[in-house]
């Protein structure tokens, strides 16, 4: 069973991408998922994490995941709003965040990840859909640690946007896992 934690702000497709997750697990890699937001707070630019279990065995638990194995940050930003996005973490948990400044990654290391994967998803995301909507180049930075192949992300991507957004939103998964950088 790996649980994981996906952070970001309101308007950043962080519950999507979770979503995405899951059906590219269950759907090309014949594990099972479940996805789990926390509604109430989804206004645009607000603080939102969702939580996703991910299993070779059908997942029978539905909650909220309190000790994540992976943590996905689609802004390095949310730990400025008060937000711990280390709650729970374990000796081997790992970060995948979304940021190429040298000062950000200095300020994440304080929480003492096991491994830390990052790339500017943001910029990856603007160069290749027009907005900045990082959800699908952090599900390919996400693929990078192994959890997911790169091409089961691309076609839940195609699946949930459609033709013509999803191809483009794909190719930004696909830049961001060619990408990564490891710290």
């Amino acid at each position: 069973m790996i649980k994981l934690k996906f952070y970001g702000l309101g308007g950043q497709g962080i519950v999507t991408a979770a979503k995405m997750l899951s059906e590219a697990v269950s759907l090309n890699e014949g594990k099972y998922a479940i996805t789990v937001p926390a509604y109430g707070h989804e206004r645009r630019g607000a603080p939102v994490n969702t939580s996703i279990i991910v299993d070779d065995e059908p997942v029978l638990l539905n909650s909220f995941v309190y000790d994540p194995d992976i943590v996905l940050v689609a802004d390095s930003s949310i730990i400025d709003k008060g937000i711990d996005i280390s709650e729970g973490i374990h000796e081997n948990s790992v970060l995948v965040l979304n940021t190429e400044d040298e000062n950000v990654l200095e300020r994440y290391k304080k929480y003492n990840f096991k491994e830390v994967y990052y790339v500017d998803g943001t910029r990856v995301a603007v160069e290749n859909i027009g907005m900045a909507i990082p959800n699908a180049s952090m599900l390919g930075a996400l693929a990078a640690t192994g959890l997911a192949k790169i091409e089961s992300i691309e076609d839940a991507i195609r699946i949930t946007f459609g033709k013509k957004a999803g191809d483009k939103n794909a190719k930004a998964a696909r830049d961001s896992y060619e990408q990564i950088k490891k710290m």
